[in-house]
Protein backbone atom coordinates (compact mmCIF):
# COMPACT_ATOMS: atom_id res chain seq x y z
CA UNK A 1 0.00 0.00 0.00
CA UNK A 2 2.49 2.59 0.68
CA UNK A 3 4.69 1.58 -2.36
CA UNK A 4 1.40 2.63 -4.43
CA UNK A 5 0.14 5.81 -2.45
CA UNK A 6 4.08 6.77 -3.11
CA UNK A 7 3.64 6.17 -6.55
CA UNK A 8 0.94 7.96 -6.73
CA UNK A 9 1.95 10.89 -5.02
CA UNK A 10 4.80 11.07 -7.31
CA UNK A 11 3.52 11.30 -10.69
CA UNK A 12 3.65 13.80 -13.10
CA UNK A 13 1.99 17.33 -13.00
CA UNK A 14 -0.49 15.98 -14.87
CA UNK A 15 -1.65 13.39 -12.66
CA UNK A 16 -1.29 15.74 -9.92
CA UNK A 17 -3.60 18.05 -11.26
CA UNK A 18 -6.09 15.39 -12.22
CA UNK A 19 -6.09 13.87 -8.50
CA UNK A 20 -6.51 17.60 -7.73
CA UNK A 21 -9.66 18.20 -9.44
CA UNK A 22 -10.90 15.09 -8.01
CA UNK A 23 -9.95 14.73 -4.50
CA UNK A 24 -7.62 17.54 -3.62
CA UNK A 25 -10.18 20.51 -4.22
CA UNK A 26 -11.79 19.20 -1.24
CA UNK A 27 -9.39 20.48 1.32
CA UNK A 28 -9.19 23.53 -0.03
CA UNK A 29 -10.41 26.62 2.08
CA UNK A 30 -12.45 23.61 4.09
CA UNK A 31 -10.84 24.02 7.81
CA UNK A 32 -13.55 26.69 8.74
CA UNK A 33 -15.84 24.02 8.16
CA UNK A 34 -14.19 20.95 9.96
CA UNK A 35 -12.60 23.29 12.68
CA UNK A 36 -14.77 25.04 15.47
CA UNK A 37 -13.08 27.68 17.51
CA UNK A 38 -11.62 26.23 20.66
CA UNK A 39 -9.36 26.80 22.93
CA UNK A 40 -6.13 24.96 21.83
CA UNK A 41 -6.03 22.83 24.97
CA UNK A 42 -8.81 21.12 24.15
CA UNK A 43 -7.24 19.53 20.30
CA UNK A 44 -6.78 16.39 21.62
CA UNK A 45 -7.15 12.98 20.58
CA UNK A 46 -10.30 10.72 20.15
CA UNK A 47 -11.94 10.78 23.73
CA UNK A 48 -11.69 7.11 25.52
CA UNK A 49 -14.29 4.91 25.12
CA UNK A 50 -16.81 3.94 28.11
CA UNK A 51 -19.11 5.70 30.66
CA UNK A 52 -16.73 8.87 30.41
CA UNK A 53 -17.01 9.48 26.94
CA UNK A 54 -20.36 10.95 26.42
CA UNK A 55 -19.31 13.59 29.13
CA UNK A 56 -15.67 14.12 27.52
CA UNK A 57 -16.85 14.14 24.14
CA UNK A 58 -18.27 17.50 22.71
CA UNK A 59 -21.71 17.41 20.75
CA UNK A 60 -20.86 16.35 16.88
CA UNK A 61 -19.92 19.45 14.67
CA UNK A 62 -22.91 21.37 12.49
CA UNK A 63 -22.70 19.48 9.32
CA UNK A 64 -23.07 21.67 6.37
CA UNK A 65 -25.23 21.38 3.24
CA UNK A 66 -23.64 20.37 0.46
CA UNK A 67 -23.44 20.43 -3.51
CA UNK A 68 -22.21 17.38 -5.10
CA UNK A 69 -20.12 17.20 -8.32
CA UNK A 70 -21.25 13.47 -9.94
CA UNK A 71 -18.90 10.67 -9.98
CA UNK A 72 -16.21 11.16 -12.70
CA UNK A 73 -14.07 8.78 -14.20
CA UNK A 74 -10.60 9.86 -16.08
CA UNK A 75 -7.90 7.90 -17.21
CA UNK A 76 -3.82 9.69 -17.59
CA UNK A 77 -0.53 8.59 -18.76
CA UNK A 78 2.82 10.61 -18.59
CA UNK A 79 4.92 11.89 -20.69
CA UNK A 80 7.82 9.31 -19.81
CA UNK A 81 8.65 6.53 -21.95
CA UNK A 82 7.72 3.71 -19.82
CA UNK A 83 4.94 5.66 -18.05
CA UNK A 84 1.88 4.01 -16.76
CA UNK A 85 -1.84 4.59 -17.21
CA UNK A 86 -3.53 5.98 -13.95
CA UNK A 87 -7.04 6.10 -13.73
CA UNK A 88 -9.16 8.14 -10.88
CA UNK A 89 -13.16 8.11 -10.33
CA UNK A 90 -13.93 10.56 -7.98
CA UNK A 91 -16.84 13.27 -6.62
CA UNK A 92 -17.02 16.21 -4.47
CA UNK A 93 -18.74 17.61 -1.88
CA UNK A 94 -18.62 21.68 -1.56
CA UNK A 95 -21.12 24.68 -0.03
CA UNK A 96 -23.25 26.97 -1.65
CA UNK A 97 -20.09 29.52 -1.55
CA UNK A 98 -17.93 27.09 -3.93
CA UNK A 99 -16.04 26.21 -0.88
CA UNK A 100 -15.16 22.37 -1.35
CA UNK A 101 -15.41 20.70 1.78
CA UNK A 102 -15.01 16.30 1.39
CA UNK A 103 -14.26 14.20 -1.44
CA UNK A 104 -13.22 10.79 -2.47
CA UNK A 105 -11.71 9.21 -5.64
CA UNK A 106 -10.54 5.67 -6.43
CA UNK A 107 -6.68 5.33 -7.50
CA UNK A 108 -6.21 2.70 -10.23
CA UNK A 109 -2.40 2.32 -11.54
CA UNK A 110 -2.28 0.29 -14.64
CA UNK A 111 -0.49 -3.09 -13.65
CA UNK A 112 -0.57 -2.74 -9.64
CA UNK A 113 -3.42 -5.22 -8.24
CA UNK A 114 -3.73 -2.61 -5.10
CA UNK A 115 -6.26 0.22 -5.61
CA UNK A 116 -6.86 3.23 -3.32
CA UNK A 117 -9.39 4.97 -2.32
CA UNK A 118 -8.56 8.57 -1.11
CA UNK A 119 -10.59 10.09 1.30
CA UNK A 120 -9.69 13.88 1.88
CA UNK A 121 -10.70 15.95 4.70
CA UNK A 122 -9.16 19.58 5.69
CA UNK A 123 -6.52 21.29 8.15
CA UNK A 124 -7.36 21.63 11.53
CA UNK A 125 -8.92 17.54 11.95
CA UNK A 126 -6.98 16.30 15.11
CA UNK A 127 -4.96 13.72 13.39
CA UNK A 128 -4.15 10.87 16.16
CA UNK A 129 -7.62 9.12 15.59
CA UNK A 130 -7.04 8.76 12.00
CA UNK A 131 -10.53 8.35 10.00
CA UNK A 132 -13.33 6.24 9.42
CA UNK A 133 -14.86 5.13 6.25
CA UNK A 134 -18.69 3.69 6.33
CA UNK A 135 -20.48 2.23 3.34
CA UNK A 136 -24.39 2.32 4.04
CA UNK A 137 -24.77 0.61 7.62
CA UNK A 138 -21.69 -1.42 7.15
CA UNK A 139 -18.57 -1.96 9.44
CA UNK A 140 -16.63 1.21 10.03
CA UNK A 141 -12.90 0.87 8.45
CA UNK A 142 -10.64 3.38 9.70
CA UNK A 143 -7.58 4.25 8.16
CA UNK A 144 -4.66 7.38 9.24
CA UNK A 145 -3.67 10.32 7.98
CA UNK A 146 -1.21 9.09 5.21
CA UNK A 147 0.11 13.13 4.33
CA UNK A 148 -0.34 16.53 4.43
CA UNK A 149 -0.58 19.41 2.15
CA UNK A 150 -0.70 22.98 3.00
CA UNK A 151 -4.66 22.79 2.04
CA UNK A 152 -5.48 19.94 4.29
CA UNK A 153 -5.11 15.91 4.74
CA UNK A 154 -5.33 12.72 3.01
CA UNK A 155 -6.41 9.01 4.30
CA UNK A 156 -5.67 6.35 1.79
CA UNK A 157 -8.07 2.74 2.44
CA UNK A 158 -7.09 -0.09 0.18
CA UNK A 159 -9.87 -0.75 -2.55
CA UNK A 160 -10.42 -4.22 -2.97
CA UNK A 161 -12.51 -5.72 -5.09
CA UNK A 162 -15.01 -6.58 -2.50
CA UNK A 163 -15.18 -2.45 -1.18
CA UNK A 164 -15.74 -1.19 -4.93
CA UNK A 165 -18.99 -4.12 -5.35
CA UNK A 166 -19.94 -1.99 -2.36
CA UNK A 167 -19.97 1.22 -3.10
CA UNK A 168 -21.72 0.00 -6.65
CA UNK A 169 -24.32 -1.21 -4.70
CA UNK A 170 -24.48 1.20 -1.53
CA UNK A 171 -26.77 4.72 -1.39
CA UNK A 172 -23.65 6.42 0.84
CA UNK A 173 -19.90 6.55 1.63
CA UNK A 174 -19.42 8.36 4.83
CA UNK A 175 -16.65 9.68 6.14
CA UNK A 176 -15.90 10.62 9.51
CA UNK A 177 -12.63 12.25 11.69
CA UNK A 178 -12.52 14.19 14.66
CA UNK A 179 -11.90 17.96 14.15
CA UNK A 180 -9.32 20.10 16.44
CA UNK A 181 -11.83 20.80 18.95
CA UNK A 182 -12.20 17.40 19.38
CA UNK A 183 -15.97 16.86 17.96
CA UNK A 184 -16.80 14.28 15.67
CA UNK A 185 -18.05 15.13 11.77
CA UNK A 186 -19.58 13.22 9.74
CA UNK A 187 -19.50 14.00 5.78
CA UNK A 188 -21.87 11.96 3.06
CA UNK A 189 -21.06 11.01 -0.33
CA UNK A 190 -23.44 9.53 -2.01
CA UNK A 191 -23.10 6.82 -4.32
CA UNK A 192 -25.99 6.65 -6.96
CA UNK A 193 -24.26 7.25 -9.86
CA UNK A 194 -20.67 5.43 -9.20
CA UNK A 195 -20.93 2.67 -10.30
CA UNK A 196 -22.07 4.10 -13.86
CA UNK A 197 -18.96 5.94 -13.62
CA UNK A 198 -16.49 3.44 -12.33
CA UNK A 199 -17.53 0.76 -15.33
CA UNK A 200 -18.32 3.35 -17.68
CA UNK A 201 -15.76 4.75 -20.28
CA UNK A 202 -12.96 7.69 -19.49
CA UNK A 203 -14.57 11.59 -19.13
CA UNK A 204 -12.37 13.34 -21.65
CA UNK A 205 -10.33 16.28 -19.91
CA UNK A 206 -12.13 18.93 -21.90
CA UNK A 207 -15.52 17.54 -20.79
CA UNK A 208 -14.52 17.52 -17.07
CA UNK A 209 -12.88 21.15 -17.18
CA UNK A 210 -16.20 22.19 -19.00
CA UNK A 211 -18.22 20.10 -16.11
CA UNK A 212 -16.03 22.18 -13.29
CA UNK A 213 -16.96 25.92 -15.04
CA UNK A 214 -20.35 24.77 -15.04
CA UNK A 215 -20.43 23.76 -11.64
CA UNK A 216 -18.29 26.69 -10.19
CA UNK A 217 -20.76 29.05 -12.54
CA UNK A 218 -24.03 27.47 -10.61
CA UNK A 219 -22.13 27.75 -7.38
CA UNK A 220 -21.37 31.87 -8.02
CA UNK A 221 -24.88 32.04 -9.13
CA UNK A 222 -26.44 30.56 -5.57
CA UNK A 223 -24.10 32.22 -3.45
CA UNK A 224 -24.68 35.57 -4.98
CA UNK A 225 -28.08 35.17 -4.63
CA UNK A 226 -27.38 33.89 -0.83
CA UNK A 227 -25.67 37.27 -0.20
CA UNK A 228 -28.95 39.35 -1.79
CA UNK A 229 -30.97 37.90 0.15
CA UNK A 230 -29.17 38.35 3.36
CA UNK A 231 -28.78 41.39 2.85
CA UNK A 232 -32.59 42.31 1.51
CA UNK A 233 -33.65 40.26 4.94
CA UNK A 234 -30.72 41.51 7.46
CA UNK A 235 -31.52 39.18 10.49
CA UNK A 236 -33.11 41.14 14.06
CA UNK A 237 -30.45 43.64 15.58
CA UNK A 238 -32.44 44.51 18.50
CA UNK A 239 -31.48 47.71 19.76
CA UNK A 240 -30.66 48.73 15.83
CA UNK A 241 -34.35 48.23 14.69
CA UNK A 242 -35.81 51.35 16.14
CA UNK A 243 -33.29 53.05 15.01
CA UNK A 244 -33.76 51.68 11.89
CA UNK A 245 -37.22 53.29 12.05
Amino acid sequence: MADTTARASRRPAAYAAALAAVAALALAGTAAVAQQAAPKGQQKAAPKAGAQQQQAQPPAAEQPQLIYSPWTKFCLKGQEADAKQVCFTGKDGRVESGMPVIAAVIIEPEGDPKKILRVTLPLGMSLAPGTRVIIDQGQPMTSPYVICFTNGCMADYEASNDLISRMKKGQGLIVQGINGAGQPITLGMPLDDFAKAYDGPPTDPKVFEEQQKKLQDELQKRAEEARKKLESNPPAGGAQNPAAK
